[in-house]
């Protein structure tokens, strides 16, 4: 019932123009990159031909990841607690996001982290063409860079997780692996969807295993400024140290894939 309604959503806030149809997407793709895959240093084979959870290897390392869809909310709080820390992190932006906010995705890439590709619009995948998709990647990509004026990671993360095996095939053909996630903290469903800085932290040390991958989000998702991944941060990355993980940055992964 879920993903039908946000299916419909979608669908309303398209025949609404509040999201931009193919003609558009195409249109914002050409004036990045043309038809061209993503530059830069491409993932070693090792992390194509499927969907990557868990980073491979068996140190005890784990990766914060971001996602930022919404608004920047928690930005400023994530960004002070990683430079404290002295932690990498990746985020994972999208277009709109990128054309809306883009002080924010500068501020991501002035701090010395990754940026990857979350899609333009955040679409259900599983529902778009070959075409479509390569549409939504590009456009991100060109988003993304003329927002950060940085050379975005080859990594793409599928909207609402909704991940097949044709569009693994698609995106890794553009270029990009599929990072995924062992375990998103769920922090963004907020105190209106029952969850709590206690239970997202739980679940995050409930997910620690070498080369786990930790999702969490920047901003507010129903916009009332309440960004519990932000305020979780800092007890996740306390009870990772404790359980002995040191927090790994994925580009590392570009280079070696160490044992």
């Amino acid at each position: 019932m879920v993903a039908v309604g946000r299916r419909n959503a979608l669908a309303t806030l398209l025949a609404a123009g509040l999201v931009p149809g193919p003609n558009a997407l195409a249109a914002r793709a050409a004036r990045g990159r043309g038809s061209s895959p993503v530059a830069g240093p491409r993932p070693p084979a090792g992390l194509l031909g499927r969907e990557i959870r868990r980073l491979p290897t068996s140190r005890r390392v784990v990766a914060l990841t971001f996602n930022a869809a919404w608004d920047e909310s928690g930005l400023g709080t994530v960004l002070a607690e990683l430079r404290r820390r002295k932690a990498p992190a990746t985020f994972f932006p999208t277009g709109m996001y990128a054309e809306a906010r883009p002080a924010a995705v500068r501020a991501m890439a002035e701090a010395g982290h990754g940026l990857g590709n979350h899609s333009y619009s955040h679409p259900y995948f599983d529902d778009l063409s070959t075409r479509e998709r390569a549409r939504e990647v590009r456009a991100a990509d060109a988003a993304i860079r003329t927002a950060s004026g940085t050379e975005p990671l080859p990594f793409f993360r599928f909207p609402y997780s909704s991940v097949t095996e044709d569009a693994v095939a698609d995106v890794n053909d553009l270029g990009y692996a599929a990072i995924e996630f062992t375990s998103d903290t769920n922090g963004y469903l907020g105190p209106a969807g029952g969850m709590t800085v206690r239970e997202a932290v739980r679940r995050a040390v409930d997910s620690l295993e070498p080369g786990a991958v930790l999702q969490m989000h920047v901003g507010s998702s129903t916009g009332d400024g309440v960004v519990l991944d932000a305020e979780a941060l800092p007890r996740i990355i306390d009870a990772a140290l404790e359980e002995e993980y040191a927090v790994v940055d994925l580009r590392e992964f570009l280079a070696a894939q160490a044992p």
